[in-house]
């Protein structure tokens, strides 16, 4: 079962934080500046785990994982925005 998590990091180092950025780049949808809207599995969320912690100093940066459910419910019926609405990015599936 996929899951929708929503990740934010505070990593205080530059080379830290573009590794952080690229392992959730490649996982979901940078949603704001250091926060990722992922949809997950339990293994990819077990790798994603371990990529981050790799990248991190344990006693000076926080990734910060928030699950949000089941990916299937939807998402606009829990999400409040405040000012400008979100809106998530088109997905394309190639072949």
């Amino acid at each position: 079962m996929r899951k929708r998590y929503l990740i934010a990091y505070d990593v205080s180092d530059d080379k830290r934080r573009n590794a952080i950025f690229k392992a959730l780049m490649g996982n979901g949808d940078h949603v704001q500046f250091s926060v990722f809207l992922c949809q997950l599995n339990a293994v990819e969320l077990e790798r994603l785990k371990g990529a981050l912690g790799e990248s991190l100093n344990v006693r000076q940066d926080q990734v910060v994982i928030l699950d949000l459910g089941p990916a299937e419910t939807e998402l606009a019926s829990r999400l409040d925005c405040i000012g400008k609405a979100y809106t998530p990015p088109a997905r394309v599936q190639v072949y």
